[in-house]
């Protein structure tokens, strides 16, 4: 599954950030093609995605399936390659909520980290969902060093492979009622999205907002997606 070094539909650091602060998570369309969305969607099933855990009542219905702490080509270097893009949003949106949390200059140093601190049970998964299967609004805060984004990527087609299953969010402000996100997303499309809180500048300063993801209902067919995670859970 090769992919370009320089990953082309990825913006610019600069560009990222501004999509961030402004909305809260920022589009990738693009970032595989067929064949590469293909191939990640066939990991299910064929021992490099372990773990299959069906989904509770409470979180939704259907089933995920684990990724490895070593993750398979090419995403240990995407996420590597994102780490290093995201990595001034990360720490200056901490900086700014007032949390002392910093991270390292390279995933590898921050993955240490969390091994020494014994968060060593990954959190990136591959999701499959097929008719009247769902998600529930879900955060990944798990562990002491959360990392404030993480990449999520649609691995079918909608209106071929499957119908429904929308990628939704929900952003809850102070004292207003909370906003509703749909992400168009396209086979092979991913986005940057908020993990759990991130600042939004008001007319008194700077405060909180809290958002959370979730996956409509599939109506028919079957959804393959992917959710990569940049920190551990204990």
């Amino acid at each position: 599954m090769p992919m370009p070094n320089d990953f082309p539909a990825m913006p610019d650091t600069l560009q990222l950030a501004e999509q961030l602060d402004r909305e809260g998570y920022a589009m990738l369309p693009g970032l595989f093609d067929r064949m590469q969305a293909s191939a990640l969607a066939a990991l299910i099933g064929s021992g490099a995605a372990r773990d299959d855990m069906p989904l509770l009542w409470e979180s939704g219905a259907g089933k995920v399936f684990r990724l490895p702490q070593k993750l398979p080509e090419p995403l240990s270097a995407l996420r590597a390659a994102l780490y290093g893009h995201l990595l001034p949003v990360a720490n200056g949106w901490n900086e700014t909520m007032g949390s002392t949390l910093r991270f390292p200059a390279t995933f590898d140093e921050f993955s240490a980290q969390n091994q020494k601190s014994g968060l060593g049970r990954p959190l990136s998964s591959l999701s499959r969902l097929r008719e009247h299967d769902f998600q529930t609004l879900h955060q990944h805060t798990e562990g002491r060093r959360v990392y404030p984004l993480q990449l999520v990527a649609l691995l079918s087609e909608p209106g071929k492979d499957f119908t429904g299953g929308e990628f939704v969010m929900t952003e809850q402000r102070p004292r207003m009622q909370s906003r509703p996100i749909v992400l168009p997303l396209r086979m092979g499309d991913a986005a940057i999205v908020t993990v759990a809180q991130r600042p939004v500048k008001g007319s008194k300063g700077y405060y909180r907002v809290n958002i959370k993801h979730a996956v409509s209902r599939v109506r028919s067919g079957e959804r393959i997606g992917l959710e990569l995670v940049f920190h551990d859970a204990p």
